[in-house]
């Protein structure tokens, strides 16, 4: 256990809170008054600083620009009853914002430092945590390279930054997705496990192609063949055929989700099997063609669970069973979103309370 050195704290002069409107929360577009700041140099973490949200003053030299060395996580926190903020699982990202960094060649944050001023940030912006239904607080820790230098090579220093937003909903409706046979999202041996930023950065053209034709996300496959199914742009994809619940296998082009993790527990404790398994494209519409596709949804943090509506791939397109028939995943979202709210019992302790 590496000793925490104590955060300095610069609060606000006046908060902005009395001017957002929580009945009326966009995603990602409404920032907490307070963000935690860590320099890493000379191969150690300083001991950070709690500041005003603000702009970051930076050289068009900075590493991170020409190089991409850049990480990021995407996490939550909820008001519970009494007041109180819940983070659920939070463990889990801090792992896998340490997997990407190892991944990057950047520094990892020890575990018990990356929580502990997380913890406290979200103390001194508790009452940013919106209560109203569908609503949470989005928390957003990211590290970057930051030696002001232009030479391919890892980067001596790096900045670490935890912002947090008030959200409402990812996605107001369910999803339309196209299974992408031409563009690669990962390749085995590269960085798909990672959060690394340049893995969405390469897949926003191929995104804007869906878009135009009229679908709201993709869902990718394997680099090699275009054959097996991975997950989509931004979260990981679960189907449900004849009453087993069916996931791609993860790998080292899968993101390793904390809600997809939470998903499978939550399933197999209701008794369901639960299957990670190679998934190809060919099966979930032959399954289709048998009347045994089920249910199909993306699993994120942003998203929890979100139903797919339609499915493309080439010419054909799909259309899935009505909402209001999937009660499977239907009760496990509710069952997860009771349980990061602190409803129902926690009985894997897997909320930290604030």
């Amino acid at each position: 256990m590496i000793q925490l050195s104590q955060t300095k704290v610069n609060k606000v002069s006046s908060s902005r809170l009395e001017s957002v409107d929580f009945d009326n929360l966009p995603f990602g577009k409404v920032f907490s008054d307070h963000m935690l700041v860590l320099n890493y140099k000379d191969g150690k973490w300083d001991q950070g600083e709690i500041t005003p949200f603000d702009h970051l003053r930076i050289s068009p030299a900075t590493l991170v620009f020409h190089y991409g060395q850049a990480i990021f996580e995407g996490m939550k926190a909820e008001k519970g009853p009494n007041g109180s903020v819940l983070m659920f699982r939070p463990m889990l990202n801090i792992r896998r914002f340490n997997k990407s960094a190892v991944r990057l060649a950047m520094p990892e944050i020890p575990e018990n430092i990356f929580l502990d001023k997380l913890t406290e940030l979200l103390d001194i912006d508790r009452n940013w945590v919106p209560t109203h239904e569908g609503a949470s607080l989005y928390i957003r820790p990211f590290m970057y390279a930051s030696d002001e230098f232009i030479g391919v090579q890892a980067s001596k220093t790096y900045k670490f930054i935890i912002f947090t937003c008030p959200v409402g909903p990812y996605y107001a409706n369910p999803v339309s997705v196209h299974i992408e046979d031409h563009y690669t999202r990962a390749v085995s041996g590269g960085t798909g496990f990672a959060k690394a930023a340049g893995n969405y950065a390469a897949t926003l053209y191929p995104a804007l192609l869906a878009k135009e034709k009229g679908f709201d996300q993709i869902l990718w496959t394997d680099a090699a063949e275009h054959k097996y199914i991975q997950e989509i742009g931004t979260m990981n994809v679960f189907f449900i055929i004849d009453g087993k619940v069916v996931t791609p296998e993860l790998n080292d082009c899968i993101l390793n989700g904390t809600t997809r993790q939470t998903i499978i527990e939550l399933f197999k404790s209701e008794g369901y099997t639960v299957e990670e398994r190679p998934i190809s494209k060919q099966e979930i519409f032959e399954c289709y063609d048998k009347g045994i596709l089920e249910d199909s949804f993306g699993a994120g943090t942003a998203a929890v669970i979100i139903p797919i509506s339609k499915l493309s791939n080439g010419e054909r397109v799909i259309e899935l069973p009505s909402i209001e028939s999937r009660k499977h995943s239907i009760a496990i979202k509710e069952k997860m979103i009771s349980m990061k709210r602190g409803l129902i019992a926690d009985p894997n302790n897997w909320i930290i309370k604030v």
